[in-house]
């Protein structure tokens, strides 16, 4: 078959042969080098190894299916998917219509959408479940619902799933690089080495990384406990650390509330009006109002307990003229907030453009590179073709021509990147 569908192709310029996954057709590949070597006279295609994209998959899986966080996943799309009903149950209950998506099970670190989706569904999935308990929706009865019931009792279960995105979000920008058709073979070494300390550093002392080579890298034994940092410094990402100090401030709270009961109950006289001041604050306070609320309203509560009661307020002309004034302090409070969030947008304008900015010089220099890469072994292949005669001569220096052809669209590459650089700093500038 494979004979046939390249029968009309010049098996000469073949490079190389991809491979989808990391133990498939292995015995193919034999073969074919085997065929090559004896058609042209012993050279063979460059082995790049397998797959890699399955094997980043797998190691990804490898470190999390200890928490079944894939059984979690998976059951929180198979609940309420092609459930009409239940699906109504649901959006009934919890006032919301975004679902869980569906868990890829060999492909984890695609899985990123599924679990920020999980995670933002999470607080009308508990409405869903408590509303299950109570007898205000229907039990579904399926093992998917028993699996999040399960799930629901892990404390650390938003935790896990915030260290999972953390995780995935490393490894995506890395997938993203090399599922190309550019040639950026040449840096995969350096980049992969890259994307390795990255990952290292969250647990291993970064003393050790900091010049390490590719191969001490690969060397570095971190099962050593001395390699480790200390465990309040391992980085678990932002999310599943604010997950962790929400837990350990309530666990804290509980704890502490006996003595704190003990404590105010010996309170003396002299802390008296710190106290009323708790229960005056409760009684101001109102849904969504901020600091400066809190703080006018007691103003205006302190001064009217001053005075023994709002009709024994004394209408001052301080206080008529405040009170005249009060609009325009308003309008001036409105404009500066305005001006504060236009400020933060043109902050954020500027961040975004400094971002995009940085992502097209790195483009800008690996096409360079690439550029000079192919140039260097054009001029190489020409120097090889002096030296030769006849058939062998035509054939190098075809192939300096399409290497040199392909530096050069290299090159008109970088010049409309120039030119995207150029408006995106000027862009930049008019920000400033």
């Amino acid at each position: 078959m494979f004979q046939e569908c390249v029968n009309q192709l010049h098996l000469r310029s073949l490079v190389s042969v991809s491979m989808d996954g990391p133990n498939v057709n292995w015995k193919f590949l034999d073969l074919l080098q085997e065929e090559h070597a004896q058609l042209y006279g012993g050279k063979q295609l460059v082995t790049v190894g397998s797959c890699g994209l399955h094997t980043l998959h797998n190691a990804f899986k490898c470190g999390f299916v200890a928490w079944g966080l894939d059984r979690l996943l998976k059951a929180m799309h198979t609940l309420f998917n092609n459930v009409p009903a239940r699906r109504e149950n649901y959006m009934q209950v919890t006032k919301s219509s975004v679902f869980p998506l569906s868990f890829c099970a060999h492909r984890w670190v695609e899985n990123l959408p599924v679990v920020e989706r999980a995670l933002a569904v999470w607080p009308s999935l508990l409405i869903y479940m408590e509303a299950v308990r109570t007898k205000k929706a229907p039990n579904p009865g399926t093992g998917s619902y028993d699996t999040i019931a399960a799930a629901i009792k892990d404390p650390l279960i938003l935790a896990k799933l915030h260290f999972y995105m953390a995780i995935a979000r490393t490894f995506t920008p890395f997938l993203k690089r090399y599922q190309t058709d550019e040639p950026v073979m040449p840096f995969l070494g350096r980049d992969l080495a890259e994307f390795l300390k990255s990952l290292l550093r969250r647990f291993i002392k970064r003393e050790l990384l900091q010049d390490a080579t590719t191969v001490q890298l690969t060397r570095l034994d971190i099962t050593e406990r001395k390699n480790w940092v200390r465990l309040q410094d391992v980085d678990i990402g932002l999310g599943a650390e604010s997950i962790l100090k929400v837990m350990l401030y309530w666990s804290s709270s509980v704890l502490s509330c006996p003595l704190r009961g003990e404590k105010l109950l010996i309170l003396s006289h002299g802390q008296a009006s710190v106290e009323r001041g708790f229960s005056v604050n409760k009684e101001v306070e109102t849904t969504n109002i901020m600091g400066d609320t809190v703080v006018a309203r007691r103003l205006v509560c302190d001064y009217v307990a001053l005075h023994g009661g709002v009709t024994k307020v004394p209408l001052t002309k301080e206080l008529l003229k405040s009170v005249e004034a009060a609009r325009t302090r308003y309008r001036d409070y409105l404009t500066e907030e305005r001006r504060k969030k236009e400020l933060e947008a043109k902050g954020q304008k500027r961040k975004a453009a400094e971002d995009d900015l940085e992502e097209l010089r790195k483009r800008k220099k690996t096409i360079l590179e690439v550029s000079q890469g192919l140039a260097r072994e054009a001029d190489k292949t020409a120097e090889e073709a002096e030296a030769k005669s006849g058939t062998k001569m035509a054939e190098l220096i075809s192939k300096s021509n399409i290497l040199r052809k392909g530096s050069k669209k290299k090159l008109a590459e970088l010049e409309i990147l120039e030119k995207e650089i150029e408006a995106k700093g000027a862009e930049l500038r008019k920000i400033e």
